[in-house]
């Protein structure tokens, strides 16, 4: 696990190394072992790394390392799991000598061999990197199957720019760094901003399963292509659905996803796992201590707040596999004091609140292990989150209603609550305050009027659902969600969420919560879950088997139940969140202040600042439960603070 930058600018340049060290020094906390650089001012090309030493600590893992042939130049980040069964198929196609036995001088023996392509097709692991052909004089950029590491890059001026934080590109003399309006409205929807946007005008994110090359006479930048499609892996899931008794689905899983926790636990370096209680995390933990020989050490943290807190529960999990356990329970400020660091760590506005705890049990890890497996990823394969049996089931029904009656009482809804329902609820007893009827209303409302199922989809996971009436003068740029796809004609609805989960949150959200919160404290965080051949079993798997017998993620359930009894893990499901409505009335309600004060949203001009107003007062209040949009809007002001700074 590391971190990289660099440039191409065929216009040339000068000082590249002192340039790239400058770049290179802001994503020190990526890779604090050491510092390379490689420079051909000729060509135009500028690689810079900073290495966090996993695999092979000798000096013969430096980077940006040259390829045997002296061809290919590689600044690259993550891990290649199969490397080694990599290295044997290269071993039969002639006689190598190996200087070391990391997985970058693997992946640019395989360039050389298998060329660019066949190389990713072969690879099973985590990675961004970006590759320099001297010969041909081309750059690639690529980027992992699931997107568990970032890779952001764009034109600016005559430059390409490229690297695993925004933070580094913004120290090229080049750089211009616009704010794109029509992205900050997609935060504004989804909390974060969906690839393949960023935050600023010019600057992409490379999609997952995807790699870029850049040729000598490309004088604009060329479409990414795909060297594996997840949505043809889907069809083909469909079209050829596993076959085998629901049973049997829990032999192939704990095949499979053995094989892939035993292949993340390869490190020179202390090893662990995150502990969170709940299935994903202890099916991991399960998987791990079965195949090793000492206690695995695992991490959790636990807050005061009971509805918050999952530590008591993976304590019990610890003690029955009999891991090295080690727990922290966190006061408010603790968790309160890691909110400055968030822009600075995140580099883009990013407002999914579990990110504090995720940076809380990093920070814990980091002070035993270099390595920490997580159990991400369970949710979106095997059918886990609420929206895949609350949402469906809602949708069963008011789908089968005329739109026209559905508008007309999503009409009536949305003017109930302006009306009546303040004057209602002051009056009700506190129990029934707290429901927070009037906010339920609305979002009712909300999906009662939409017109098909992938709309509705949209409206359960959209925080802002107008945000242009937010953000003046900006256009929501079309996703992945508000495109038609006919492949999924007649399929089940829980099938499309998972899949557009899949394409979207979890990449977008989830791993980059993971990646930028372990990565800030020099951790590497690996994600057996999301090996390609567990996606691909899960997208072969009939529904029936993924939900059955109302239980959700059955097979991962059946599997765990073989190392940790049920009755130790029956219990509601939980997420991993913090108390963001409480905070903001209370301790960071001054802090909200100075960040929504109406002449700083008037001279900045980003927002309508009349509607900003309004939601900050009624969530102030406790009127109303705008604690999500709120926080979503704070975090972009947060996030702008930084810059400024910067």
């Amino acid at each position: 696990m590391c971190g990289f930058t660099g440039f191409l600018d065929r216009a040339g340049f000068a000082d590249g190394e002192a340039l790239l060290r400058r770049m290179a020094d802001t994503i020190v906390h990526r890779g604090p072992d050491s510092d390379g650089y490689w420079v051909d001012s000729e060509a135009g090309i500028a690689l810079a790394h900073r290495r966090l030493a996993i695999i092979d600590l000798s000096p013969a893992g430096h980077q940006p390392m040259l390829s045997a042939d002296g061809r290919y130049v590689l600044s690259y980040n993550g891990e290649i799991y199969n490397h080694l069964d990599m290295r044997r198929e290269l071993e039969t196609a002639g006689a190598i000598a190996w200087r070391g036995h990391s997985d970058t001088e693997t992946l640019l023996a395989g360039f050389s061999v298998w060329g660019v392509l066949g190389t990713l097709q072969r690879a099973n692991g985590m990675f961004a990197f970006a590759l320099w052909d001297r010969a041909e004089r081309k750059l690639y950029l690529a980027r992992d199957r699931m997107g568990e590491k970032p890779l952001y890059y764009g034109m600016q001026g005559s430059a390409l720019l490229f690297g695993s934080e925004l933070k580094a590109l913004r120290q090229h003399p080049a750089w211009r760094g616009g704010v794109n309006r029509d992205a900050l409205a997609l935060f504004l929807r989804h909390n974060y901003v969906p690839g393949p946007y960023s935050i600023y005008d010019g600057i992409l994110k490379l999609p997952p399963a995807y790699y870029l090359e850049i040729g000598p006479d490309d004088r604009t930048l060329p479409e990414p292509v795909a060297y594996w499609d997840i949505a043809e892996k889907a069809r083909e899931g469909h079209a050829n659905p596993f076959a085998g008794s629901a049973e049997a689905s829990v032999d192939a899983l704990d095949t499979l996803l053995g094989d892939a926790v035993k292949i993340r636990m390869a490190a020179d370096v202390p090893l662990g796992a995150f502990l969170s209680g709940g299935y994903d995390s202890s099916t991991i933990v399960a998987l791990m201590q079965a195949q090793s020989q000492r206690p695995v050490k695992t991490f959790s943290i636990g807050f005061s707040e009971a509805e918050y807190d999952e530590a008591h529960h993976a304590k019990r999990v610890a003690a029955h596999l009999g891991t090295d356990h080690t727990e922290l329970y966190v006061t408010p400020q603790d968790a309160l004091d890691q909110i400055p660091l968030l822009p600075h760590h995140w580099d883009e506005p990013f407002a999914d609140s579990s990110q504090i705890p995720t940076l809380l049990v990093s920070k814990l890890a980091r002070t035993e292990v270099t390595v920490s497996l997580s159990g991400d990823g369970g949710d979106e394969l095997l059918c886990g989150y609420n929206r895949y049996a609350q949402g469906y089931d809602i949708w069963r029904r008011l789908g089968k209603l005329p739109r026209g009656m559905r508008k007309a009482a999503a009409a009536a809804l949305r003017l109930t609550p302006g009306r009546a329902i303040d004057t209602v609820m002051k009056a009700a007893p506190s129990k029934l305050r707290t429901l927070a009827v009037g906010d339920r209303l609305l979002k009712l409302a909300d999906v009662l009027d939409v017109e098909r199922s992938d709309d509705f989809y949209r409206s359960l996971i959209s925080h802002a659902k107008h945000p242009e009436q937010l953000v003046p003068g900006a256009r929501e740029p079309e996703t992945l969600l508000t495109a038609h796809d006919p492949d999924w004609e007649g399929s089940d609805f829980r099938d499309r969420m998972m899949y557009l989960d899949m394409r979207t949150y979890l990449p977008d959200d989830i791993l980059v919560k993971v990646d930028r919160a372990s990565m800030a404290v020099s951790l590497e965080s690996r994600v057996p879950l999301l090996d390609h051949r567990v996606v691909e079993f899960a997208l072969a798997l009939p529904l029936a088997h993924k939900l059955k017998n109302g239980e959700s993620k059955w097979p991962l359930r059946q599997l765990l139940y073989r190392h940790v009894p049920r009755e130790i893990m029956e219990r509601p499901k939980m997420g991993f969140g913090v108390p963001i409505d409480h905070w903001l009335q209370g301790p960071l309600r001054d802090w909200a202040d100075d960040l929504l004060a109406e002449d700083r949203l008037k001279r900045e001009g980003f927002f309508n600042v009349d509607e900003v107003r309004r939601l900050w007062s009624e969530t102030r209040s406790g009127r109303r439960r705008w604690h999500y949009h709120v926080w979503d809007i704070l975090m972009f002001q947060a996030w702008l603070d930084a810059q400024r700074a910067n």
